[in-house]
């Protein structure tokens, strides 16, 4: 099994839910996420995770849901926001569970 840090797209399948890992890290100049097949991805019943979606401003789909991480002296934070209403709902369903 290959490292997931050094692939840039990770297809994950559960049910009727697919799972896109994208890690934009490596990204060398933003006209390489054409390269990437994204677009195939932009479908109902896909979740999108992009780490380092700044390498790739203005190319990608505005987020529903903003996750910031950090690590802290006694903990990690991760600080969640809901920028669309779909990401409202889900932040509302994963505050509710």
């Amino acid at each position: 099994m290959r490292s997931p840090t050094y692939a840039l797209v990770n297809v994950h399948t559960s049910g009727t839910l697919t799972l896109l890992h994208v890690d934009l890290y490596r990204l060398r100049d933003p006209g390489e996420l054409e390269h990437l097949g994204l677009r195939d991805w932009a479908r109902r019943g896909c979740l999108w995770l992009i780490e380092w979606p700044e390498r790739a401003v203005g190319l990608l789909p505005p987020p529903d849901l903003t996750i910031r991480l950090a690590a802290g002296p006694g903990a990690h934070v991760a600080e969640v926001s809901a920028e669309t209403p779909a990401g409202a709902h889900w932040l509302e369903r994963i505050r509710s569970s």
